[in-house]
């Protein structure tokens, strides 16, 4: 499992470099299939290719999936000064911990119960390589959705919370550029001439603040702004980063209305604004089913002593949102524990790769207790 670890987070594969992602997606598409499993590509042009795989076909019930990403926010040339390494129980190197740990968990369930003669459900792979931007320009959401219809249940093998605790809800994410332009001028020649892109861009980020509501669970915040050229100039462009969550997918809609509303107000008179990029991903709401099956993981847990766990709702996203709109109940944070994702200091505890990997197949040998 330490070998498999290794070079799978050996394999660079940076979402922004999908040259690089395709070779993981191979790496990931060579080992399912040597297990047995019908593997084919996921085309998420422009980004890297997803891999989907089943095994098991031919038995007549609704399929296990296993999902995530293989991708990682780190850029080539990272492993250089942060190579896969073990130090004092803990596992670093770029994506160790988010996500490439939990997909070797996967694969050596999957390979434990094969092994075992295992034959009460398919069992199907559903990993993509751009999670990390969102599916940017992708359709991969709508495939992933998709591929998940119709199964019993799956397992997010996103990065496991230190405490062992389970993720049963995720906050959606919108990220979005606005672009504003004004007029330059000198300000003290021209004062009058020119029109303050960034003195606009400050109403509208203060419209975009009013979209906080801590009861709903919606918040907004503008965490970068770049604008102006030098101090005695009036800014002629400005453009800065909002970031916003919200905990219900319907809740989407109303924030799309009022990033339209104040893209197109101008609050200065003679500027305007674009909206430069638009990224998403979905809530992944807490549904009952989800509860449901987190009730019967928490009681094999305790059961076959692994430990008493609960189901926790987090802020940050994942592709479990899309799972769930897909109507399959899914619980994320499967995989490796440990913490600081999207760090260097990114790191797993190498316990929890063999911990994890008992505990989901326990869960999956107990299925048939399970009922929605």
């Amino acid at each position: 499992m330490v070998r498999d670890w290794e070079a799978l987070v050996s394999i660079e594969s940076g979402s922004l470099e999908p040259e690089n992602v395709n070779r993981a997606a191979q790496w990931v598409h060579d080992q399912f299939s040597s297990l047995g499993f019908d593997c084919r590509f996921i085309d998420a042009s422009p980004n890297g290719k997803g891999v989907v795989g089943l095994v098991n076909g031919e038995v007549d019930a609704e399929p296990v999936v296993f999902s995530g990403h293989f991708d990682t926010v780190f850029k080539q040339g990272t492993l250089e000064n942060n190579p896969f390494r073990i130090e004092d129980g803990k596992v670093y190197g770029p994506g160790a911990l988010d996500m490439k740990g939990g997909i070797v968990i996967s694969l050596y369930v999957v390979k434990c119960l094969l092994e075992n003669g295992y034959k009460e459900r398919p069992l199907k792979i559903l990993y993509v390589g751009d999670e990390e931007i969102g599916h940017a320009k992708a359709n991969t959401a709508q495939l992933m959705m998709e591929e998940a219809k119709g199964a019993f249940c799956a397992f997010n093998m996103e990065t496991g919370l230190p405490t062992g605790n389970l993720c049963i809800g995720r906050k959606g994410r919108i990220g979005i550029v606005i672009g504003v332009d004004g007029v330059e001028a000198h300000s003290g020649n021209d004062f009058e001439k020119g029109v303050c892109a960034i003195e606009e861009a400050a109403y509208k980020i203060l419209e975009f603040r009013k979209l906080t509501n801590l009861e709903t669970g919606t918040t907004a915040s503008t965490n970068v702004i770049r604008g102006g050229t030098v101090s005695n100039v009036i800014a002629g462009r400005c453009e800065f980063e909002v970031d916003i969550r919200f905990a219900r997918v319907d809740a989407k809609d109303f924030i799309d209305k009022e990033i339209e509303r104040i893209v197109k107000t101008s609050y200065a008179p003679g500027s305007k604004a674009e909206l430069v990029s638009y990224n998403v991903m979905d809530a992944y709401e807490t549904t009952d089913d989800v509860r449901t099956f987190m009730a019967f993981c928490a009681r094999i847990s305790k059961e076959y002593g692994f430990g008493e766990i609960e189901g926790l709702q987090l802020g940050g996203s994942s592709d479990a949102s899309y799972v769930t709109i897909a109507g399959t109940p899914i619980i994320c944070s499967f995989g490796v524990q440990g913490q600081w994702n999207h760090t260097p200091r990114e790191y797993a505890i190498l316990e929890t790769l063999f911990k994890r990997a008992k505990f989901i197949v326990t869960i999956i040998a107990n299925l048939n207790q399970l009922s929605f």
